[in-house]
This record gives C-alpha cells, sequence and structure tokens, in this order.
C-alpha cells in the first residue's frame, strides 16, 4: 500500500478519498491481514495528544482515515490537495455496497442492547445479498469484555466496531494482535446510532461546513457537551501552533 500519510498533531493521516478507501479495505479483507482501520477526527487527535498509547494504535493503523472537515482542510494545506473526508458511515455503506453479492462476510460490535441487530438488518435491506456472520451490543459496563471468542468463531471478512473513543481502537488493536482469523476491523464510532436509526445525521450542508460537532452538541447535550467544549478549541488551538510552526508534533514510532 502506497498511501502518503500527512502529519496532524503526531498522528499520520493517510491522504485518500472514499473509493480508494473502499477499495483497500475490501482489498485488506480478502487477503486475511487482520488489519484495523481508524476513521479518525478531530477528537480522537486531541485524545491522541492526551495518550500516547491512543497515539500508537493510530499509527499503527492499516488506514488512519480523515473523518473529519477540519483534518480534510489539514490535509489540503500539507500538499495533498486530492484528500477528501472518508467518514465512518459512508466508508461502511460503501464497504457493504461494494460486498453484497460476494461470499465475504460481516460482523458487528458495538452500541446500545439491539443496535448492532438492527444495524445489520437495515443494512441488509438496502444491500441485498449482503452476508452477516453475527452482531452483538454489549452493555456499556461491560464493554472490556471483549467478544474476541465470538468473532473467532465466526470468522468474519469485515469487523465493524461501534465504540467510543478510544475503546473502540483498543478494541480493535488487540484483535488485529490475537491470533483470530479475521480480515479487517474497521472502527466507525457513531455510525451505528446513525445508521441503525437511532440518532439523526447532520445535514451534508452542516457535514461539509465542519461544524458537524455542533449539530452533534445540540442534539446530546448531557453526553457530548464536556467533549466537545473542550476538544474544539483546543484542536483548534494546537493545529494553529503547528501550521504556524510554533509547535511541532514529530511522528513517532509505531
Amino acid at each position: 500500500m502506497t498511501v502518503p500519510r500527512f502529519n496532524v498533531l503526531g498522528v499520520g493521516v493517510h491522504a485518500l478519498d472514499l473509493p480508494r478507501a473502499t477499495t483497500l479495505v475490501v482489498e485488506a479483507a480478502t487477503q486475511k491481514r487482520g488489519a484495523y482501520v481508524c476513521c479518525c477526527d478531530a477528537h480522537s487527535i486531541t485524545r491522541a495528544r492526551q495518550n500516547r498509547e491512543h497515539r500508537n494504535t493510530l499509527n499503527a493503523a492499516y488506514l488512519t482515515t480523515p473523518d473529519g472537515m477540519p483534518l480534510v482542510w489539514l490535509g489540503k494545506l500539507a500538499g495533498y490537495r486530492d484528500t477528501q473526508r472518508v467518514y465512518g458511515p459512508d466508508l461502511l455503506e460503501a464497504v457493504c455496497a461494494a460486498t453484497a453479492d460476494t461470499s465475504l462476510t460481516h460482523f458487528f460490535y458495538g452500541g446500545a442492547p439491539g443496535t448492532a441487530t438492527e444495524l445489520a438488518r437495515r443494512l441488509i435491506l438496502r444491500h441485498p445479498g449482503l452476508l452477516v456472520a453475527g452482531s452483538h451490543s454489549p452493555p456499556v459496563a461491560d464493554a472490556e469484555d471483549l467478544p474476541i471468542n465470538a468473532i473467532a468463531r465466526a470468522r468474519p471478512d469485515f469487523v465493524w466496531v461501534g465504540l467510543s473513543t478510544p475503546k473502540q481502537e483498543a478494541f480493535m488493536r488487540r484483535l488485529a494482535e490475537s491470533e483470530t482469523d479475521f480480515g479487517v476491523t474497521l472502527g466507525v464510532g457513531a455510525a451505528f446510532d446513525f445508521l441503525s436509526g437511532n440518532v439523526r445525521q447532520a445535514p451534508l450542508s452542516i457535514q461539509r461546513s465542519g461544524l458537524e460537532w455542533l449539530w452533534r452538541l445540540f442534539q446530546e447535550p448531557g453526553r457530548l457537551g464536556t467533549r466537545y467544549l473542550r476538544t474544539a478549541p483546543l484542536f483548534a488551538l494546537r493545529a494553529f501552533g503547528q501550521i504556524s510552526g510554533l509547535c511541532h508534533y514529530p511522528l513517532e514510532d509505531r
């Protein structure tokens, strides 16, 4: 794989678009690489500055995609003019569309109880011929009790993970480092809630403006208030420091 990366606060983000990401993900699944893909936004980058283990996990990924518009803009500023948003829900839909009516199978892990099953049901309706090997939505308190054995029994080509950051990234790396037989695992976070119908997605105009975080803040102020009111200004300040040359965040060994 020869996809260039650009540096965002010490995290290497791949400069690519949705079609290219879809192709690479399907290739990884068919080759049974046991790889993982992180859909990365400003919140995840900010957490990576605070948590070296999380930063190393992002940098060790098969792909770390620009899930949020601020990362896309930073990629273009770095000279990668063709960088486009590779948004978790869009990647999930694109891969399902590309693999419907094939022998490739999907496993869904995450979300509130019942969410993964509902997500799988809706995806099968939208993509006839899609093969689902299993689904599981753990209670929040039991999210650390990871279903690696269930995934090992299912032997899926794609494992879709919808947990919060950095739990989902830690899970994916643990799965990748196990001897579990699977193709590729992808952390898509809130895609489980969006595509199962639990939460309404922001309109495209808001998504493209980079203000989707504000839309989500109004939707779930109790859960997301602290996250976004801290993350947005901190990320912006650090990104300005990097762009201006006042601060340096070298990419570290993975």
